[in-house]
C-alpha cells in the first residue's frame, strides 16, 4: 500500500489538478443538488472530514484505533456546550472544540503509544469508552441520549460586517465545504511533505526508521494529535452546523464509521475518505427507503466491495491503473 503518489513534476501536477476538480465539483453541488441531497451533500463533506483525520493516523502512520469517536465527540461537546450553556460566540467555540480534540489527543496519545498493534486498538478503545461513559456522567450538562439542540440565535456570528446564519442551507454547505477543502489540501501537503513520509515509513518497518535517526514515538504521537485536531474540527463543526450535540457520536459506532469509511475509500490516499463516506452514506440511506433489514444488503454490498477492491476503490485503482494517483 503506497503512502503517497510517485515522485516527479508531472505526478505531482496531475494530482493537485485533480484535487481541483474535485474541490470545484462538489462547490458545483451547491447550486445543482436538490434541497435533500443539499443537506446531505453537507453533512458528507464534514464527516468526510472525520474520515481524513482518522486516515492521517491509520492510513498513513499504520495505527488502528477503535477510539476516534472521543475525538470528534471531544469536538462536539467542546463547541456545543459552550455555546448552550454559556453563550460564547461560535468562532470562540469552535476553536475551543478543537483544542479539546486536541489536548485529548495528546494525553491519549503519551499513554496508548506505550503499546502496539491489537494493544493499541484496545487501548484507544477503552478511552473512548471511558469518554462516552463520562458523557452520561455529567448527564446534567448533556443531556445524554436526549443530546442538546442548538438554537438560531445561538448559530449566528457576527463579526463587523460579516454576518453568517449557519442555519441557512447555502452557508451551511459553503462553509462545510471551505472546511473540507482546507483539510484535503493540509492531507494533500502532509502527505507529500517529510513529515507524511516519515510516517509511511514508520507504517511499513518501524525498526528500520528508528535505525536511520528518526524518534518513532515523537511523529507518531505527532501523527495522534493531528488526527484528534483534524477529527475535533468535524466534530466542532458537525455541532455547530447542524444544530445538534448527543451522546450517539460518542459510541462505538463511530469509532468504526471512520475505519469503514476509509477502508471503503482507499486508506493511505487523500480522497479515498469522501469516496468511502459517500458510498456509505448514500448505500444505508438508498436501502433504508424499500428493506427494513438493510444492513444486510449493505452488508453485502461491503462483501462484494472487498471482494473487487481489495484496497478500497481508490487504493485499488492507484495500485492497478493510475500510480499517480495521491
Amino acid at each position: 500500500m503506497s503512502g503517497h503518489a510517485p515522485d516527479g513534476a508531472g505526478s505531482a501536477s496531475k494530482a493537485w489538478a485533480l484535487h481541483a476538480v474535485v474541490i470545484l465539483g462538489l462547490l458545483s453541488l451547491h447550486v445543482l443538488l436538490p434541497d435533500y441531497h443539499h443537506g446531505i451533500a453537507a453533512r458528507i463533506m464534514v464527516l468526510a472530514v472525520f474520515a481524513m483525520g482518522y486516515n492521517l493516523l491509520f492510513g498513513y502512520t499504520g495505527l488502528l484505533s477503535l477510539g476516534h469517536a472521543m475525538f470528534f465527540a471531544a469536538g462536539l461537546y467542546g463547541a456545543g456546550l459552550p455555546v448552550y450553556h454559556l453563550g460564547w460566540s461560535v468562532p470562540v467555540a469552535f476553536a475551543t472544540g478543537i483544542a479539546c480534540g486536541g489536548l485529548l489527543a495528546l494525553a491519549v496519545g503519551v499513554l496508548a503509544l506505550r503499546t502496539t498493534g491489537v494493544a493499541f486498538m484496545i487501548v484507544t478503545m477503552m478511552f473512548s469508552q471511558v469518554a462516552y461513559l463520562m458523557i452520561y456522567w455529567l448527564g446534567d450538562w448533556t443531556r445524554g441520549d436526549e443530546g442538546l439542540t442548538l438554537s438560531r440565535s445561538e448559530r449566528i456570528v457576527e463579526l463587523g460586517p460579516i454576518f453568517l446564519d449557519l442555519t441557512d442551507r447555502d452557508t451551511r454547505f459553503l462553509l462545510a465545504w471551505a472546511l473540507f477543502s482546507a483539510v484535503l489540501v493540509l492531507t494533500v501537503f502532509i502527505a507529500r511533505s517529510p513529515f507524511g513520509r516519515v510516517l509511511v515509513a514508520i507504517r511499513e518497518n518501524e525498526e528500520r526508521t528508528r535505525m536511520l535517526g528518526y524518534n518513532a514515538f515523537a511523529n507518531k504521537l505527532s501523527a495522534v494529535v493531528l488526527s484528534g485536531l483534524v477529527c475535533a474540527m468535524a466534530g466542532a463543526a458537525y455541532g455547530l452546523l447542524f444544530g445538534y450535540v448527543g451522546a450517539t457520536f460518542g459510541s462505538i459506532q463511530y469509532s468504526i464509521l471512520p475505519l469503514l469509511w476509509v477502508l471503503l475509500g482507499g486508506a493511505a490516499t487523500t480522497l479515498g475518505p469522501l469516496i468511502g463516506t459517500y458510498f456509505m452514506f448514500y448505500i444505508v440511506d438508498f436501502t433504508q427507503g424499500f428493506l427494513r433489514a438493510y444492513m444486510l444488503l449493505v452488508g453485502v454490498a461491503l462483501i462484494l466491495l472487498v471482494l473487487f477492491f481489495p484496497k478500497g476503490i481508490l487504493g485499488t485503482i492507484r495500485e492497478r491503473w493510475l500510480k499517480w494517483l495521491p
